[in-house]
């Protein structure tokens, strides 16, 4: 089970219990920033590698995820 964040991970959904909260859209220095509500174009980008990081991105605390899937971020349930 894979807890680091890549490059390849741009353009995945984040995941916690059955919601998906966000999407990766950039990572950097192994950080990975969060679009809480990407669009198409977003989402598009970030798999493509052209990263659209703004204001409105969340970095990701790397102690929050639970798993990186092939499809996923799947983060720890939080109490």
């Amino acid at each position: 089970m894979r807890q680091n964040i890549t490059e390849d991970d741009e353009g995945k959904a984040v995941v916690q219990g059955n919601e998906t909260i966000g999407r990766i859209v950039d990572v950097e220095h192994g950080t990975a920033h969060v679009d809480p509500d990407p669009g198409v174009t977003d989402t598009i980008m970030s798999k493509l590698g052209w990263s659209d990081r703004d204001e409105e991105t969340y970095p990701l605390q790397e102690e929050s995820i639970e798993e990186v899937t092939d499809d996923e971020i799947r983060l720890r349930e939080t109490l």
